[in-house]
């Protein structure tokens, strides 16, 4: 009788944890789960990585601190809105910055009247494809 009673005591206890603490255990079987997503993620960016290193060519973005790449987008901004030679030089910042953050302005140096800005702005563009 005594264990019959030990028994149903237990599944009782069993039964209450999986009902009240079901949200606690699924996210500790969810971060074991996603314990090794990330393990194997970093795995294969370890190898990637290694592989981008013998590669010459290196993104001149990662040579500037977020600083001074703020600094440049917004010169860059200013220039874009001034004659010619300004907006030349606006792009040559955007050639120097080479990231996603300068494709409004060369979406814009496609719609300029003059010919040398919109050749420039769709050179640049192509390198985003």
């Amino acid at each position: 009788m005594l264990n019959f009673l030990a028994i149903v005591l237990i599944i009782f206890i069993l039964s209450f944890i999986l009902i009240f603490k079901r949200k606690y255990i699924s996210n500790a079987f969810n971060k074991k789960k996603s314990h090794l997503i990330q393990e194997i993620y970093n795995k294969n960016h370890r190898i990637d990585s290694s592989l981008t290193k013998n590669n010459h060519y290196q993104n001149s973005s990662n040579k500037y601190s977020e600083f001074y790449k703020r600094t440049l987008r917004e010169k860059m901004l200013k220039l874009s809105k001034g004659f010619t030679a300004d907006k030349l030089q606006a792009l040559k910042i955007a050639e120097e910055l080479a990231d996603k953050s300068t494709l409004p302005i060369l979406r814009k140096g496609l719609k300029d009247m003059n010919l040398q800005i919109v050749e420039r702005s769709a050179d640049l563009i192509k390198k985003f494809k």
